[in-house]
């Protein structure tokens, strides 16, 4: 049966190692492969994000070099969270030209928990900065983001690899894991602490996600690097590039 699409990608959370990421996207692209949609959460929704816009990898990753959103986030003291994403929203809201999902040049769905609900949803329509700041705010550390009448959180908190929302829809799905868990990392602060918690779910699951998928992408060595430091962006890039071709050839 013929599919909607020829070619899905699906983009993890992790935070700046999602310089990894443009790194695969760039192999694709490299490979003649070109993302007909996309799914992203987290690290992942930003990416993908300015790809489905139509920002080349390269571009983003030099934009991204000069300071990642952490850079930009604004101190918002609690009761709802540590930081408040106000930054990452006026670099979206400069950046890209769309302001709804629908209207990007890819098709694009934004993997997001719902507070209230205590689901997952995969947003294909609506805010585009708004809805990747929610699936960006890991709870505790960053604020919630209202959507509508609900408040919603990372992503992925339910499902750190998204492919669910387009694997029918796909003759092909490519899964990019920059999250796998290292079990001698060393959790110094609570962001570490917390962004460990979310990514335990995923691996939990990864053997049936890796069934679900026709490539899966998980760069050698990416467990090494913080997720919160953007000084080996170059070396993220070339991981996810050169993984991305060992994998596709």
């Amino acid at each position: 049966m013929t599919k909607k699409y020829q070619n899905g990608l699906v983009l993890s959370g992790g935070g700046t190692r999602g310089f990894a990421h443009l790194g695969v996207i760039a192999a694709l692209q490299k490979l003649g492969i070109q993302p007909d949609v996309i799914s992203g959460v987290s690290s992942g929704a930003i990416v993908g994000a300015f790809i489905a816009a139509g920002k080349s990898p390269e571009e983003v990753r030099d934009n991204f070099k000069r300071g990642w959103f952490f850079q930009y986030t604004k101190i918002h003291f609690p009761v709802n969270g540590l930081l408040k994403l106000d930054g990452l929203k006026e670099i979206i809201g400069k950046e890209i030209e769309a302001e709804h999902i629908e209207d990007l040049n890819t098709p694009f769905f934004i993997c997001v928990s719902n507070l209230n609900m205590g689901t997952v949803e995969y947003k294909s329509t609506g805010n585009l900065s708004d809805t990747i700041l929610a699936s960006a705010s890991i709870p505790i550390i960053f604020a919630p983001v209202e959507l509508g009448k609900y408040l919603y959180v990372d992503g992925g908190l339910m499902d750190n690899i998204p492919v669910a929302p387009i694997r029918k829809d796909c003759q092909r799905v490519i899964a990019s894991n920059i999250s796998p868990i290292n079990p001698k990392a060393k959790m110094k602060n609570l962001l570490q602490i917390a962004t460990r918690t979310v990514y335990m779910s995923v691996n939990q699951k990864l053997d049936e996600i890796k069934q679900q998928v026709d490539y899966y992408i998980e760069p050698r060595g990416i467990d090494e690097y913080d997720v919160f430091q953007r000084k080996h962006a170059d070396q993220l890039f070339d991981l996810g590039y050169k993984k991305t071709l060992e994998v596709l050839k």
